[in-house]
């Protein structure tokens, strides 16, 4: 359950707050917010090592909220309201010194690197926070499997679980959010929902960007690390668990976890159940686009995959025998963002119908938030051969940025739209032994001209007769 109920006052603590993230991602979200609820009373401090201004500080909020379409009087409150602190984060006085002039009930938002979190949350256990704080971290949470479960550890120090949010932006896409209602509130695909009907499922997450200045984060994590272990990982819970009784924060967690915990890697075997794979120079539109070793800040010896793609199996009545494939890269020639869910042939298709043999298919859109149902029916002109038509929809527009969405949850209390520990904890199992073949060069490093599609014969499941591939929606 939340742990408030109203939309009172709350500091948003920002450590880290001079970094990129603060700018591009933060108080954009925190404006849409506001922008959607302007009754909401919001106060941000930021603080960090960085020498930054009051003057520049306020100009980056003001800049955040404005461009978000917050109003200019609300804007200008909270722009009079914030102010910056230069902080060590790792210095027990500064910290206490930072603690003591923040009023009210407290978000403390961790945006830095996981040791650095890890860190000012031991000096946070010793120092002790007030009633009511709570924590919030950016992915990733941990960077392996030992490291997450003694982070949770550290955090459970300062504050209890349902205090603690673990932010994934993804969770607040629309798309992500439709899952509800196009899973649990329909007749048409609930009783489909299952192994029996569902051949393979595909969630994709290309991008036609390149490395775009990210090397110092990028080139240690690679795609299966940024975007399959947090983000597509929490996509594929939310699409495989079990109907929700109510949408209660602990209630839906805990079937999310259920879905994990039963997730592993296809066939146990990694060597056949990922693929990796990184960018070589190449033209997206009309942009010249390096290979990625050559790129600024790249470390060659780090052999880090651009695009990374994992089979997994849940193994439950539900799901057994259904590979869920997991993709995403960088640097590829078609931005394609969506869930893709192959149906299986029917049972019986009376002799003489004549078809294409393309199974029925169902795309959900992560970005456009758009559903396309393709279904085999009569062909125009001669109704004993088959032929594949499309339905569309366009599902409901996001009211605020993801960020947005999350923030909002936060200022609450309620944690449905954060990661819980021991979810965070079974991301890392799952990919632990894909992660492990991939340091031994069990799996090959493949490579993919920028601007192409990537590889061929990437979405092969072992043991299974794929299906043809999904165009892209929109």
């Amino acid at each position: 359950m939340s742990d408030a109920t109203t939309h009172g006052a709350n500091t948003i603590l920002i450590l880290g707050a001079s970094g990129d993230l603060t700018n591009r991602l933060l108080l954009p979200g925190l404006g849409s917010l506001l922008a959607d609820e302007p009754t909401r009373e919001v106060r941000v401090v930021g603080a960090d090592i960085a020498d930054l201004g009051q003057e520049d500080w306020a100009e980056r909020v003001r800049s955040g909220l404005s461009g978000a379409g917050v109003p200019e009087p609300a804007t200008n409150a909270i722009v009079a309201d914030t102010r910056y602190v230069r902080t060590d984060v790792l210095d027990v006085d500064a910290v206490d010194s930072l603690l003591n002039t923040v009023d009210g009930p407290t978000i403390i938002y961790f945006a830095l690197p996981p040791r650095i979190t890890a860190g000012v949350c031991a000096l946070l256990e010793r120092r002790g926070v007030a009633p009511g704080t709570r924590l919030a971290l950016e992915k990733p949470f941990g960077s392996d499997l030992a490291s997450a479960e003694a982070l949770n550890v550290q955090l459970l120090k300062v504050v209890e679980e349902n205090r603690i949010f673990r932010v994934d932006h993804f969770l607040g896409l629309s798309t992500v959010l439709n899952l509800f209602g196009v899973r649990f509130a329909n007749r048409l695909l609930m009783p489909v929902w299952k192994s029996a009907h569902i051949e393979k499922v595909v969630i994709r997450y290309d991008e036609n960007l390149a490395l775009e200045g990210r090397a110092g984060y990028y080139d240690r994590a690679g795609a299966l690390v940024d975007m399959i272990q947090s983000h597509l990982l929490q996509v594929l819970a939310f699409f495989a668990m079990e109907a929700p009784r109510t949408l209660d924060a602990e209630h839906v967690r805990s079937l999310k976890a259920q879905a994990l915990l039963a997730a592993r890697v296809w066939g146990d075997d990694p060597t056949t159940a990922s693929r990796r794979a990184r960018y070589t120079a190449g033209t997206i539109g009309d942009r010249e686009v390096p290979d990625y070793v050559a790129e600024e800040g790249v470390d060659p010896a780090l052999d880090t995959e651009t695009l990374a793609e994992l089979v997994v199996e849940i193994d439950n009545e539900r799901w057994r025998g259904t590979p869920f494939v997991l993709r995403s890269g960088k640097a590829l020639g078609e931005a394609v963002k969506q869930i893709e869910v192959y149906f299986r042939e029917p049972a019986h298709v009376p002799s003489g119908l004549h078809g294409t043999g393309s199974p029925d298919l169902l795309i959900l859109g992560l970005k456009p938030a758009e559903m396309v149902i393709s279904m085999s029916v009569n062909a125009e002109g001669d109704p004993f051969e088959l032929e594949q038509k499309e339905l569309r929809a366009t599902l409901g527009a996001a009211r605020m940025l993801p960020y947005g969405e999350v923030l909002g949850r936060m200022l609450d209390g309620d944690p449905l739209l954060s990661i819980r520990g021991d979810v965070a904890e079974d991301c890392w199992r799952i990919v632990a032994p894909v992660l492990a073949a991939w340091r031994a060069d069990e799996v090959p490093m493949q490579d993919y001209p920028a601007g192409s599609a990537g590889p061929e014969g990437w979405g092969a499941v072992p043991g299974v007769n794929d299906p043809v591939v999904a165009p892209p929606v929109g």
